[in-house]
C-alpha cells in the first residue's frame, strides 16, 4: 500500500542501481534531524536496507548498517554531534504500536532518527510528522522505465521507483524535490 500522496511535499525518484540507492540515503540524511521518523515500505529486496545504509553513512553513525530482521532493532550511535540512528525491522511484528512498545521508540524518538522498515500500520501513532518512503521494484515487460533502462544498457533488475512523502508540519516546508538531483 502506497503512502498518501500530497504533491506539495512528495517526490518520485528513479533509482538504477544499489549505489544510487545508497547515494539517495546520503542526500536524505542531510535533511534529517533528531525526532524524525522515516517509514520504509517495499517488497523484499527492494532496497530498504541499502537506503538505510546510505542514511547511516550520511549521518555518520557507528557500526555497519545491516538488516535488523532477527534482532528487530539496532541502535547506531553518532560518531560526531549528530543524532543516533535507530533502525527497526517490523516485518515479523504482527500488531500495531502495542507490540512495539518494548522497543521504547517513543522514548528514543526525540533524540534519534528512527527508520522503520515494514512500519506501515505499526508506528504511525508515534508522531503525525513522518516521512513515508515507498520503494517499488520495476518488473515485467512493457514498463516504460524498464524499456528505457534496457535502451541505456542498465541492469534492469536494479530499477526502482522511490516515492518520498512528507506528512505533518515538520515536512510541510521541506523541499523533497532537491533529493532528486
Amino acid at each position: 500500500m502506497e503512502a498518501p500522496h500530497n504533491p506539495a511535499n512528495s517526490v518520485r525518484i528513479i533509482i538504477n542501481s544499489p549505489e544510487q540507492m545508497g547515494e539517495l540515503g546520503q542526500r536524505l540524511a542531510k535533511i534529517l534531524r533528531a525526532g524524525d521518523l522515516v517509514m520504509l515500505n517495499g517488497e523484499l529486496g527492494a532496497g530498504k536496507t541499502t537506503l538505510t545504509r546510505g542514511l547511516g553513512a550520511g549521518l555518520g553513525v557507528r557500526g555497519a548498517v545491516t538488516s535488523p530482521t532477527f534482532v528487530i532493532a539496532r541502535v547506531h550511535p553518532s560518531l560526531g554531534d549528530g543524532p543516533p540512528l535507530v533502525h527497526v525491522d517490523a516485518y515479523r511484528l504482527g500488531g500495531g504500536l502495542d507490540e512495539m512498545e518494548d522497543l521504547d521508540l517513543d522514548v528514543s524518538l526525540p533524540e534519534s532518527v528512527i527508520v522503520v522498515e515494514w512500519g506501515e500500520g505499526k508506528v504511525e501513532e508515534l508522531t503525525d510528522d513522518r516521512l513515508h518512503v515507498v520503494i517499488h521494484r520495476e518488473e515485467g515487460s512493457g514498463s516504460p522505465l524498464l524499456e528505457r533502462s534496457r535502451e541505456l544498457g542498465e541492469a534492469v533488475s536494479d530499477v526502482r521507483t522511490v516515492t518520498l512523502t512528507g506528512l505533518g508540519e515538520r515536512w510541510a516546508g521541506v523541499d523533497l524535490e532537491a533529493l532528486a538531483s
